[in-house]
């Protein structure tokens, strides 16, 4: 089993949220339990962000388990044509490009995605294995 994760869970437990991190740290965990836990390159630039240094993002990455996974173009097209599909049918630009990129990458490249946005992704990319953490 592939997990896919996306930023707001391991910002979630990387932050130690109040709300959320308890529910968010325990579904990484049986994710990893199940399998691999998987970044996309969207996903790994937004988190990094939450560091000070590459060096402290590097080392909390590995201690965690997460391992980075780029993109193929199958996903790339797919989060493209769904984004334009979102936006035809007047979405706003609150969903930018990057959650189609995070969905597609679940999508084409994994089994499953560990997020905490659920109705969007399920939505938008049908058939998808979502996994939520418990609220």
């Amino acid at each position: 089993m592939i997990t896919a994760v996306d930023t707001s869970v391991l910002i979630d437990v990387f932050g130690a949220d109040r709300r959320f991190g308890t529910a968010s740290a325990n579904a990484l965990r049986s994710a990893f339990n199940a399998g691999a836990v998987v970044a996309c390159s969207i996903v790994w630039s937004e988190t990094r962000g939450a560091f000070a240094s590459d060096d402290a993002f590097a080392r909390a990455m590995q201690a965690l388990g997460v391992e980075f996974s780029a993109m193929q173009e199958p996903a790339a097209t797919l989060a493209g044509a769904n984004w334009k599909r979102y936006r035809s049918a007047g979405g706003k630009r609150e969903r930018v490009i990057a959650d189609f990129l995070i969905g597609a990458h679940a999508h084409r490249q994994c089994d499953q995605l560990l997020t905490r946005d659920r109705g969007y992704y399920k939505k938008y990319f049908v058939g998808l294995r979502i996994a939520a953490p418990a609220a």
